[in-house]
């Protein structure tokens, strides 16, 4: 469907994703976007760069209460389902977290149906495939646990229902969706949600308190980041372009290591501090990756020509430059 003119609604849409998608479709020329949201994580402080964007709504609320979730559809053209617990949170209250991500989610998918909305694109993550993979990990790439944490198992596999129950929905009464898997995701109005993420602002709040940024074990393991307004483009394409049932990894397709990135927080802040090595048994929850690896991301370049366009230090350059407007509390 065209973007131009139609009215969206956004799940956790007070997030980093779902703010840098909620000015991607009013850039494109979306009639309305609808953030739904409860707040408990988001917040509308995420928003502020919208205040007075005409088509922009903000309504507090929770997808665990379908009434109110069919009541905001209504009129609604398509659907993204963000809204959910990520591992850290996962890891804290696993109770909730299943109720958010699997139940939510269902609601989401009920809701679109009851309102006859056309798509809806559901954001899965990387996690679909667990850690400690090696090699080209590509969308059949199965799903693997052997030494993740439980939190990160749990949050996975919630990831793994939540595209089953977007293709019983399509099997049932044929709605339109599309899965899209994302590596980690950074930006302005990073949260501090995902285990992976942390390693750039963390680095960067240790940075600008004057203490080095640390590294677990020698720095060796590397990670996938991809840039949230990338990430933003690549859902608005996959809302608009005639592609349905499929499943495409978003990621910024090429790896850094924890130490090369910790690195480049110095360079960019001009600091003189050196890096911090420390135990990894010290690390708390961390989602480690023993071999070399590439979520690779040629599928979503095929099906939706879709590719990022933001470098790592171009997007760390403006984190950082969004925190130092916007220091932690």
């Amino acid at each position: 469907m065209q973007i131009t003119g139609r009215r969206f609604l956004i799940t956790g849409g007070a997030s980093l994703v779902g703010s840098h998608l909620a000015e991607e479709l009013l850039d494109q020329g979306a009639a309305e976007v609808v953030i739904y949201d409860n707040l408990s994580f988001g917040a509308e402080s995420a928003l502020a760069h919208l205040k007075g964007r005409k088509g922009l709504t903000i309504r507090r609320g929770d997808v665990m209460k379908l009434h109110d979730l069919i009541d905001a559809m209504q009129g609604v053209d398509g659907a993204f389902s963000f809204a959910a617990f990520m591992t850290l949170p996962m890891s804290r209250d696993p109770w909730t977290g299943l109720d958010v991500n699997i139940r939510g989610h269902q609601n989401l998918l009920e809701a679109c149906r009851v309102a006859a909305a056309k798509k809806i694109i559901f954001a899965s993550s990387s996690a679909a495939y667990g850690y400690g993979l090696q090699g080209t990990i590509t969308e059949d790439t199965p799903f693997h646990t052997k030494g993740v944490p439980p939190a990160a198992v749990i949050y996975g596999a919630t990831k793994i229902i939540g595209e089953q129950l977007c293709a019983d929905y399509g099997a049932k009464y044929g709605l339109d969706w599309a899965v899209l898997r994302f590596s980690t995701v950074y930006g302005e109005r990073q949260h501090y949600r995902a285990a992976n993420a942390l390693y750039i602002i963390e680095a960067y709040d240790r940075v600008a308190k004057g203490e080095p940024p640390v590294v677990y074990g020698d720095g060796a393991e590397t990670k996938d980041f991809v840039y949230a307004g990338d990430v933003a483009r690549a859902c608005r394409m996959a809302m608009g372009a005639d592609v349905t049932r499929e499943t495409v990894n978003i990621s910024g397709g090429k790896e850094i290591t924890t130490k090369a990135l910790a690195e480049l927080v110095l360079r960019l802040t001009g600091s003189n501090l050196k890096v911090e090595h420390r135990d990894p048994a010290s690390g708390g929850v961390r989602l480690t990756s023993a071999h070399a690896f590439h979520y690779d991301n040629g599928k979503a370049k095929r099906v939706l020509g879709w590719e990022p366009k933001v470098p790592i230090e171009e997007g760390v350059r403006r984190l950082i430059e969004w925190r130092k407007a916007n220091p932690p509390a």
